[in-house]
C-alpha cells in the first residue's frame, strides 16, 4: 500500500472509519482508494451505511441548536483557523488530490487556493446583515424579518474537485450556523472527506457539527432522505441530480443542484485566434476535461476555423500524457474505467458517423490523449452528449445568429465563453446565450467565491452557490411581530 502524508493526518486514527462525532467504525465496511495513474491502493476508508447516516443525522440535529446560537465571531474563528490548517498542510492536500483524483499538481494548487478563497468569503458571510425592519401592522407595534439557519444540511459531492466542492458548500453552511452531513464520492474520499474532517477538527469545530460519510448512491440517498436534513447541496451529473431531487422532494427539502454542461466556446471572426485557441485548450483539456464547466463545443467562424483548429492541435500535441506526479506531464488519466470507456465510445461513434480525428482519439488504459475532432454534425454523440473527457469537437458557423443557435441547441445551460476583438460585440452575443455563466475572451471553466455559480436548463434547478446567493441558500426567513403599548 502506497503511503502518503506521513504524520498528518494520523492514518491509524482514520483508516477504515467514518467521522461522526469522532472517528468511528462504520456498518458499511471499508473500501480501498485506488490511484488511477498506477492502480496502487492508497488507503482503505470507511463506507457509511444508511444506518450510519441515520445516526449521524441524529447527532447533527442535536448539535444544531448550540452551533446556531454561537456568536458569529465564534464561527468565524473556526473558519480562520481552518484556513491556517489548510495553508500549513497544503503539501498533504496537494499530494492526495494529485494521487487520488489524478490531477496534475497545478490542479491541486488551484483547489487549495480556491478553497482558501471560499473560507475567506464565508468569514464575511457570517456577519452580513440578515434581516429587515418592516412596517408594523399597528401603530407602535414591531414587525421584523430575519434569516435563520436551516438546521442540518446534506452535502453530496463528486470526485472531480473533491476539496473545493466540499469547502464551497461547507464554509457558508457552517458560517451561517448549520450543521452538515458531508458525503464525499467513494473515488476521492480522502481529499474530499477525511482531510476535510481533520481540517475542521484541528480548527476546533465542536463535536457533532460536521459528519463525513463516504459512500455510493445508497449513502447519498440516505442523506437525501434523512428526516433531520433540511436541505441538500448536490454537485454532480444531471442524472444523479434528478435522483437526489426525487428523494429529497419526498421530504419537501430545499435542493441546490449544480449539474452538468455542454458548454460552448464561441470564436467570432475578429477574435485573436491564438488567444482563443489557448483558452479553448485549457477549457477542454484541463484536468482531462473532467469538469462541468469544460468546453464541450468549439464554435468557430468559418474565416478562422482552419487557423483555430491548427492552433488547438498544436496545444494538444504539446501536452504530455502520463502519471501526473512526473515532471512535465500536462494531462493524467481519467478517473475510472467507466469514464474512459464512455469517452472512447463517444469518439468512436462520432468517427463512425463521419467525424475526423485530427489528433488523439485512442486510449491506453485510463489514459486518453487530448483529442480534436472536426467534421462534427448535430447527430453525433460528440455534439449532443456531455463528454467529460479531453475531447474538443470543432464546428464552423457563418454568422452570429448561427453561432447563438448552435450554442443554445442543448438542454444544458451552465457556462460559455465568447471571443472577439470587440468586447461590446462579444457581450451582445453573450447576452443571447441561455447559460447561467458566460465569460468574454476567457476560458469557459471559471469559478469565484463571490460569484453566484450555477446554470439554466438541466444544468441545475435555478439555484446558485457563491456570493450572497449562499446566504439565500443556507438560511430561511423568520417573521416576528409584537404589539405596541396597550
Amino acid at each position: 500500500m502506497a503511503v502518503i502524508g506521513e504524520g498528518w493526518p494520523d492514518r491509524a486514527e482514520w483508516a477504515g472509519r467514518i467521522f461522526s462525532a469522532g472517528w468511528r467504525e462504520s456498518d458499511g465496511g471499508t473500501r480501498p482508494v485506488i490511484e488511477p495513474a498506477t492502480g496502487d491502493t492508497l488507503a482503505d476508508v470507511g463506507i457509511a451505511s444508511p444506518a450510519d447516516v441515520a445516526r449521524a443525522g441524529v447527532r447533527a440535529a442535536a448539535a444544531a441548536g448550540e452551533w446556531a446560537a454561537a456568536a458569529p465571531s465564534d464561527r468565524v474563528a473556526v473558519l480562520l483557523r481552518a484556513s491556517g490548517v489548510l495553508r500549513d498542510r497544503s503539501d498533504t492536500f496537494r499530494e492526495w488530490i494529485v494521487r487520488e483524483s489524478a490531477g496534475v499538481p497545478a490542479k491541486g494548487d488551484y483547489e487549495i487556493a480556491a478553497a482558501l478563497a471560499q473560507l475567506a468569503h464565508a468569514v464575511g458571510l457570517a456577519s452580513l446583515p440578515r434581516g429587515e425592519v418592516l412596517a408594523p401592522q399597528a401603530p407602535g407595534g414591531t414587525s421584523l424579518a430575519w434569516r435563520v439557519p436551516l438546521g442540518v444540511v446534506g452535502v453530496i459531492n463528486p470526485w472531480n474537485a473533491p476539496l473545493l466542492f466540499a469547502v464551497r458548500a461547507l464554509a457558508p453552511a457552517l458560517a451561517l450556523g448549520n450543521t452538515v452531513l458531508l458525503k464525499p464520492d467513494p473515488l476521492t474520499p480522502v481529499s474530499g472527506g477525511v482531510l476535510v474532517a481533520r481540517l475542521f477538527e484541528d480548527a476546533g469545530l465542536p463535536d457533532g457539527v460536521l459528519h463525513v460519510l463516504p459512500g455510493g448512491a445508497d449513502t447519498g440517498q440516505a442523506v437525501a432522505a434523512d428526516p433531520h436534513v433540511a436541505m441538500i447541496a448536490f454537485t454532480g451529473s444531471t442524472a444523479a441530480g434528478r435522483a437526489v431531487a426525487r428523494v429529497a422532494g419526498e421530504g419537501l427539502k430545499r435542493v441546490l443542484l449544480e449539474l452538468g454542461g455542454k458548454n460552448s466556446l464561441v470564436v467570432l471572426e475578429d477574435a485573436d485566434v491564438e488567444a482563443a485557441a489557448l483558452a479553448g485548450a485549457v477549457s477542454t483539456f484541463g484536468y482531462q476535461g473532467q469538469a462541468c464547466v469544460a468546453a464541450g463545443r468549439h464554435l468557430v467562424h468559418t474565416d478562422l476555423v482552419e487557423a483555430y483548429t491548427d492552433a488547438l492541435v498544436r496545444h494538444a500535441l504539446a501536452m504530455r500524457v502520463g502519471d501526473p506526479r512526473e515532471e512535465g506531464v500536462g494531462i493524467g488519466p481519467v478517473i475510472s474505467v467507466g469514464q474512459a470507456t464512455r469517452v472512447e465510445r463517444i469518439v468512436d461513434e462520432s468517427v463512425a458517423a463521419g467525424a475526423r480525428v485530427l489528433t488523439g482519439g485512442r486510449r491506453e488504459g485510463l489514459f486518453y490523449p487530448p483529442t480534436v475532432l472536426d467534421r462534427v454534425d448535430r447527430a453525433m454523440p460528440a455534439y449532443t452528449e456531455e463528454i467529460f473527457g479531453p475531447v474538443a469537437p470543432v464546428l464552423p458557423f457563418r454568422s452570429e445568429a448561427e453561432a447563438v443557435e448552435i450554442a443554445n441547441d442543448t438542454a444544458y445551460g451552465l457556462a460559455a465563453a465568447v471571443h472577439s476583438g470587440s468586447v461590446p460585440r462579444a457581450t451582445a452575443v453573450a447576452g443571447q446565450l441561455r447559460t447561467g455563466m458566460v465569460h468574454i475572451n476567457d476560458v469557459c471553466a471559471k469559478d469565484a467565491a463571490n460569484a453566484p455559480f450555477g446554470g439554466m436548463g438541466v444544468s441545475g434547478n435555478g439555484s446558485r452557490i457563491g456570493g450572497t446567493a449562499s446566504l439565500e441558500q443556507f438560511t430561511q426567513w423568520r417573521w416576528m411581530t409584537a404589539p405596541g403599548p396597550s
